[in-house]
């Protein structure tokens, strides 16, 4: 399970649709409907919210409006009608760590966007986040 911290919007549509995926599969763990993923790394973050479901369901939402703004038709009615209002904290080091392996995926799945996004110089993150400095993030498995 990858639940990026970078804006979707650099993702390929096989990363896309993973992240929808995946996003969804984070959804029912957080709300109890599955017994795996209980305690995977990925969703420490959202648990240490004030409203984990809200926060995970507003991550979504934005999946699915890069989902949209690309023509794709995500099914919006998957995700729960719960709301985050505020901020996850990401650290640069988990930023530049993400980015660095998208594009080490990229760079064999789809050559023609890792030369694009090798020019990046500011890397963007979701809106539900809000950067910090730090180093990578303590959940991350490296």
């Amino acid at each position: 399970m990858r639940l990026w911290s970078i804006h979707p919007g650099y993702l390929d549509s096989k990363g896309l649709v993973a992240l929808w995926r995946e996003g969804l599969l984070a959804q029912n763990v957080l709300l109890g409907n599955t017994r795996g993923y209980k305690n995977h790394p990925q969703l420490i973050r959202f648990k240490n919210t004030s409203n984990p479901t809200g926060a995970i369901a507003s991550y979504l939402r934005c999946v699915a409006d890069e989902a949209h703004d690309r023509g794709y038709n995500f099914d919006r009615s998957k995700i729960i009608n719960k709301r985050f209002m505020g901020k996850i904290s990401v650290t640069n080091g988990q930023l530049i760590y993400e980015f660095t392996h998208l594009l080490c995926k990229l760079k064999k799945r789809d050559p023609e966007l890792y030369l694009q996004l090798k020019k990046v110089k500011r890397i963007k993150f979701h809106p539900m986040f809000s950067k910090v400095s730090g180093d990578v993030e303590d959940w991350e498995v490296v």
